[in-house]
């Protein structure tokens, strides 16, 4: 029996990652218009009869706006307190605005352990569940506050959180949005001759050479975490796409089935 072809126009349940730089200016303060449009479009595809969650980054970037502390200075204590203060200012924007599409949002934070713990594990799927039921689209980010393993990169930070939870909701895609165009056969900010990849079937050392390192001041990942989240949801047959933060759009080009970023899929 031969096995249908992935494609992202059947998608029915989808996880979108956002990084600080997509939803924050270097300063810390809250980019309005970029994520106003993000929010715009995740209500329109939740709309459409699609379940979303929603992987939030920059919580520490924004707390350390709010507080006017340089997030480069800060040591561990210090950013976990920004954290604490800047998942409130994302999470009142996000109710804000998602509120005035006529959509529930509901804080997801997450740690380590709840991943290793199998009961805890089921209790987190249980509650996405039923969130789902319920019409809410859940925001994900990891609980900085309590834990270490964005803050000193042993987890993987959000793009590894956001191909975890994908795998937790039992997800038909994840969209990781960046602020490249997607994964190049070299380093575009070196070469300006590098071409875009525009699919992958397998995670080999080809593509794993391709990689850069961190490309944003304000976040904590690069192409290599992203590679790393595309092995996850690949080996749960599960598609992923890189695509472009500067215009949310593009998520429904992607969607309908058009040629964008870098997409993932057996």
């Amino acid at each position: 029996m031969c096995r249908r072809l992935f494609s992202f126009k059947n998608v029915k349940k989808l996880v979108v990652k956002v990084g600080t730089s997509s939803i924050a200016y270097p300063t810390g303060h809250i980019n309005l218009r970029r994520i106003e449009k993000l929010v715009k479009v995740i209500s329109d595809i939740k709309n459409s009869g699609i379940d979303i969650v929603l992987v939030s980054s920059g919580a520490i970037g924004v707390g350390c706006g709010k507080l006017k502390i340089n997030r480069a200075d800060c040591d561990t204590s210090a950013k976990q307190a920004a954290a604490a203060v800047g998942q409130c200012e994302l999470m009142y924007m996000y109710d804000k605005i998602f509120s005035s599409y006529n959509h529930i949002v509901a804080q997801v934070l997450l740690t380590h352990d709840v991943i290793d713990n199998p009961d805890r594990k089921e209790k987190a799927i249980d509650t996405f569940r039923r969130l789902f039921e319920l019409g809410a689209i859940p925001i994900v980010n990891e609980n900085d506050t309590v834990s270490l393993e964005e803050i000193e990169a042993t987890f993987g930070e959000n793009d590894t959180l956001s191909a975890i939870v994908a795998t937790l909701v039992g997800a038909d895609a994840l969209v990781i949005m960046s602020d490249i165009d997607g994964l190049y056969d070299s380093d575009p900010r070196k070469n300006p001759c590098a071409k875009l990849i525009s699919e992958v079937r397998s995670i080999d050392p080809s593509i794993i050479s391709s990689a850069g390192e961190a490309g944003s001041e304000s976040g904590t990942g690069g192409m290599k975490t992203k590679l790393n989240a595309a092995k996850i949801v690949m080996d749960a047959n599960i598609g992923m796409a890189i695509l472009n933060c500067s215009d949310p759009a593009i998520l429904y080009d992607l969607l309908d089935g058009k040629d964008v970023g870098t997409r993932f899929f057996k």
